[in-house]
């Protein structure tokens, strides 16, 4: 009799520890560290997907056009050198004193140089679900070139060649300009023709020959020229004129002023329709001189412009919802064991396990209908589709609809919640940190009255 007593009374101690407080949380912790393992997969699918987009977007910039930056236009006038060299003369022996011109050039940048620009998005080259940013640019150029100092630059006026002067213009997009390049320089006009590589980043096209002395009037040469480019990303220009001056007027939403120089904010204009921008950019304001001699210096430090920024990155938005899984697992899993120790309900490990999966199948749904959609009506598909699930099964789970409707509201604004914080930039940490500490607030005042001993 004492034996069975005996026996009985060590199965209640063994069936009262697995079945404990402390037991169930320990598995409920190992099941939400496990969970991290499906987690880790999509955010790997999220990053693949963004590849693709990038790899797609390129293919398509290629084609259309890339990034545009404009260096020019640039006065050039040849000259010649001379040096003295000794040429031996292979059948007698003698040698001799022989002098040998070699044609370098002369580079002079313009006295005023203006650009207006009109800048149009394209929306027609959308791929499947990829939109890249392109755009195609009406850009004009006048100014005026003065008189070229070349005693600056140590050159006499016997070497220079006056009558094969040309004007050079530099740019990284050749391949998509779309215009007939013509330009007009005073009275006469003149049309650009692709020369060799400089071994730069940029192509250059040149003007033919025209003699310097006859076209310019009183020293001064005006010029007007208009390109059209079909270009992605970005505008560059180079301030090379003593006085720069551009103007950019475009229907693109959210654009990034970047570059050396800051736009001026009196004139500058964003909002949903598109945005207008000036900048004025003296010699002064940079280090550089307006001639130089033999080569043309890299000015890309002195780079300024816009970049167009596509501010709807679905996989970046994405991306950022995944980062908060392990907080939606963990506080979903909190008020399940809550109600679970609060209502003595008997909640299997495998109905957590189901329970985890249903949430982590929000953010497949999630990047699927996003590619297909607005992340916000993903986000809302998405997120009422995992809570509904969530709670229909938990009414099966609880047996009763208060706790299941406890559940949904929490679920609704802990996803509300999460879309809040990824929508803002400045104040993201702030408002995380302020909602973290109200659930942590919560938590701490339903479980005041739990007898963890049990």
């Amino acid at each position: 009799m004492e034996n069975q007593e005996f026996q009985e009374q060590q199965n209640n101690e063994e069936k009262t520890f697995f079945q404990s407080t402390t037991a169930k949380m320990i598995m409920v912790g190992l099941l939400t560290f496990v969970l991290l393992i499906p987690l880790l997969f999509v955010q790997n699918l999220i990053a693949e997907r963004a590849q693709r987009k990038s790899e797609v977007v390129n293919e398509i910039s290629n084609l259309w056009g890339s990034d545009v930056a404009f260096y020019g236009p640039i006065l050039r006038i040849p000259y010649n050198t001379y040096e003295n060299i000794n040429v031996t003369d292979q059948k007698t022996g003698a040698t001799t004193l022989q002098r040998r011109a070699t044609t370098n050039y002369a580079y002079f940048f313009p006295s005023e140089l203006t650009n207006t620009s009109k800048v149009k998005k394209n929306e027609s080259l959308k791929r499947s679900i990829f939109n890249p940013v392109v755009f195609t640019a009406d850009m004009n150029f006048k100014g005026n070139f003065t008189a070229p100092n070349f005693t600056k630059l140590n050159i006499p006026e016997e070497s220079i060649q006056w009558d094969k002067a040309a004007i050079i213009v530099k740019t990284t997009n050749l391949k998509s300009i779309k215009s007939e390049l013509k330009i007009q320089l005073n009275n006469e006009k003149l049309t650009f023709e692709p020369q060799p590589d400089d071994k730069s980043n940029y192509s250059v096209l040149a003007t033919n020959l025209f003699d310097y002395k006859t076209l310019a009037t009183n020293s001064l040469i005006n010029f007007n020229f208009g390109i059209t480019y079909n270009g992605s990303n970005s505008i560059n220009f180079i301030p090379i004129g003593k006085v720069t001056a551009v103007g950019i007027d475009s229907d693109w939403e959210s654009p990034s002023f970047e570059g050396s120089f800051a736009a001026n904010d009196t004139t500058k204009v964003v909002n949903k329709d598109g945005f207008h921008v000036d900048w004025k950019i003296l010699d002064i304001n940079r280090t550089f001189s307006q001639q130089y001699a033999n080569v043309l210096p890299n000015l890309e430090d002195y780079r300024f412009g816009v970049k167009l920024i596509d501010t709807v990155d679905e996989y970046q938005q994405n991306e950022r919802v995944s980062k908060y899984g392990f907080l939606v697992i963990g506080l979903t899993f909190l008020i399940f064991f809550l109600i679970q120790s609060i209502s003595k309900i008997n909640i299997h490990i495998f109905q957590y396990s189901m329970i985890g999966i249903a949430l982590i199948m929000f953010y497949t749904l999630l990047i699927s209908i996003t590619e297909h959609s607005s992340f916000s009506l993903a986000y809302a598909i998405s997120g009422i589709a995992v809570v509904v699930m969530i709670t229909l099964y938990s009414i099966s789970i609880l047996k009763n609809r208060k706790f299941p409707l406890f559940i949904a509201t929490s679920l609704s604004v802990l996803y509300t919640f999460i879309y809040v914080i990824i929508q803002m930039e400045d104040y993201a940490l702030l408002v995380g940190s302020i909602g973290l500490f109200f659930i942590l607030g919560a938590v701490m005042y339903f479980s005041r009255k739990i007898d963890w001993g049990k």
